[in-house]
């Protein structure tokens, strides 16, 4: 399964419609939609009125968005750390599971607040500890965690982001009007995962190279613990998806 159909699969296990429906009025509103990925959300957002600029720098991603032929919506190649001038100042910005990629948000979020209009709006939905699921062994979490370690002081990925979210939206000189927890089937839930949850696990494990580097030796002993506690009855996530939405003050 290529990474565009694994997005077009996890789009249906987010709740979205919980944090669309805590948006302002989209109808006639321009949207940027910062890491659109294959335009899932960029099509719910046209659903409701909204116009949408996707941008990512993935470009087979970006390549799925745009056959899905939406109107009222374009997509363009882009870095979000360095986001280019669009040519419109937008009423909205939608970024999900992406700002997680620039743990030092602050700068970035002022730098987007400069392609909204005056009184816009941001919303930013992340994951708050990717990997904190139970029962795991002793030493599982003790190579989790170091590598949630060194990923932040890297620069690489900040997998506490979602708890994160309003702090930086507020040094960035942003208003936070609320703060949402999504429920989520593939990360914040009780009880053994489905079989197509944990087959989603395995490929997402599959692709983090720089984790498998980090524990060694270790890495099969790792990835068996954790899938096996996904599986588990007993299982369960500390892990959250958190939406924060904030205004530009005008």
């Amino acid at each position: 399964m290529g990474l565009a159909d694994e997005h077009r699969r996890q789009f249906a296990w987010r709740a979205w419609p919980a944090a669309l429906d805590a948006l302002p009025p989209l109808q006639g509103r321009t949207v940027l939609d910062l890491g659109c990925g294959v335009g899932d959300l960029a099509a719910a957002l046209v659903a409701r009125g909204a116009r949408v600029i996707g941008v990512d720098s993935n470009e087979q991603l970006l390549a799925e968005a745009r056959a899905r032929g939406l109107p009222g919506a374009e997509f363009r190649a882009g870095d979000l750390r360095a986001l280019p001038d669009l040519g419109v100042a937008a009423d909205g910005v939608w970024c999900s599971f992406a700002a997680a990629y620039i743990p030092d948000l602050p700068p970035v979020l002022r730098a987007w607040a400069g392609r909204l209009r005056s009184g816009g709006w941001i919303a930013l939905t992340e994951i708050d500890g990717l990997f904190a699921h139970e029962p795991l062994g002793e030493r599982t979490k003790s190579l989790l965690d170091a590598y949630v370690r060194d990923s932040l002081a890297a620069g690489r990925y900040d997998f506490r982001m979602g708890i994160r979210l309003r702090g930086h939206l507020e040094r960035a000189g942003f208003r936070v009007s609320r703060e949402i927890a999504l429920p989520d089937a593939e990360f914040s839930f009780e009880g053994p995962a489905g079989p197509d949850v944990v087959h989603a696990w395995e490929e997402r494990l599959s692709r983090m190279r720089l984790l498998r580097d980090s524990c060694g030796a270790e890495w099969d002993a790792v990835r068996a613990d954790f899938l096996a506690c996904l599986r588990r009855p007993d299982h369960n996530s500390d892990s959250r998806v958190v939406c924060c939405i904030a205004e530009r003050p005008a």
